[in-house]
């Protein structure tokens, strides 16, 4: 988004090792022996596959950082990625307005890239079946999000201010200005079930019996504000 710098310092608990998203790792013990497990927590999990901008001008940096780590396989932070666009681009508009595309494809375009933006309709764009770069509204603030993938009804984007989120077609199309911005090459990642799995909807016709509720949590030590991530290896390495 445009406006300032602003840094933002993460927090997170327990013992953590710094990333995006943060990870920590949490032993107990039990019968005897001690256990560790890699754990999130809530804060980072809509970032698990989404870069979030270090600054609040910074939203292009990140989505580009997201799009090359998650989904062309390229480990770049994102402020090497801001680094690069910041010291080869118009500083004055850049810290006026945020980054543009046109700063994006020379970043590109240096590290072996071809990268276009193209006006085009949401059908289009899900027949590209490719990740994306798309410019949304935000109450009023044009936001760089990176388009992940497509469902009958939804849109999931990597929001690096937001994380992982997801649009109603509906929606999404009032909020995007029609510009996409791909690379050509083809993509190592793109619409992953993984991404989509925590908006899956509730399974309602399977719960739990009554009986089940209390034995459910009587003996769990007070750790519900974080989840286990091993499923998610190894997207968060």
């Amino acid at each position: 988004m445009t406006g300032r710098f602003l840094g933002v310092g993460a927090t997170v608990l327990l013992a953590v090792v710094c990333g995006a998203p943060a990870a920590a790792q949490v032993s107990f013990s039990q019968g005897g022996g001690t256990y560790s497990l890699q754990v999130v927590s809530y804060r980072d999990i809509p970032f698990r596959t989404v870069v979030r901008q270090e600054y609040d001008y910074s939203c292009g940096s990140a989505a580009l950082a997201t799009l090359l780590r998650y989904h062309y396989g390229r480990d770049v932070a994102e402020h090497e990625v801001f680094l690069s666009m910041y010291e080869n681009g118009d500083r004055q508009a850049i810290e006026r307005v945020g980054f543009s595309l046109l700063d994006m494809k020379r970043y590109l375009d240096s590290h072996g890239f071809q990268a276009d933006g193209f006006r085009m309709t949401l059908a289009a764009l899900e027949e590209a079946h490719a990740p994306a770069i798309v410019v949304i509204n935000l109450n009023g603030y044009r936001h760089f999000v990176v388009v992940k993938g497509l469902a009958a009804d939804r849109v999931l984007v990597g929001d690096p201010a937001l994380g992982l989120k997801t649009y109603s077609r509906e929606e999404f199309v009032g909020m995007w200005n029609g510009i996409a911005f791909l690379i050509r090459d083809s993509a190592d990642r793109f619409n992953a079930v993984d991404e989509w799995r925590p908006f899956a909807r509730a399974p309602m016709d399977r719960a739990l019996p009554t009986d089940s509720l209390a034995e459910l949590t009587r003996e769990l030590p007070p750790l519900y504000q974080i989840t286990t991530t091993f499923s998610l290896d190894p997207y968060l390495r």
